[in-house]
């Protein structure tokens, strides 16, 4: 290469993660290794511990990809979206 050829350096950038689907990941590793995806799901969130999920079809890498705090948000929209929201719109129903 001379002098006056201009390499070239290309950034790869790295993945987007979307939680929801690293979630899905996770929990579908835990429950083909026999664990439950719950416990082990809430420990790692509680103690920030990676042990807590399993290696198995590279979950714990996954799931260390995105912050413990994404992590809740999605579990409590979706918990927000598909039982309180929902229980809460029947109980105004019946209230009329």
């Amino acid at each position: 290469m001379g002098k006056n050829n201009t390499q070239f350096f290309q950034v790869v950038k790295e993945q987007q993660y979307d939680v929801e689907s690293i979630l899905r990941d996770v929990y579908v590793a835990l429950t083909e290794k026999g664990y439950n995806p719950v416990y082990q799901i809430v420990g790692y969130i509680m103690s920030g511990d990676p042990t807590y999920i399993t290696s198995h079809k590279n979950a714990r890498s996954l799931i260390m990809k995105v912050e413990r705090d994404e992590i809740l948000d999605v579990l409590f929209e979706n918990y927000i979206e598909t039982r309180l929201k929902d229980a809460h719109s029947g109980e105004t129903e019946s209230q009329q």
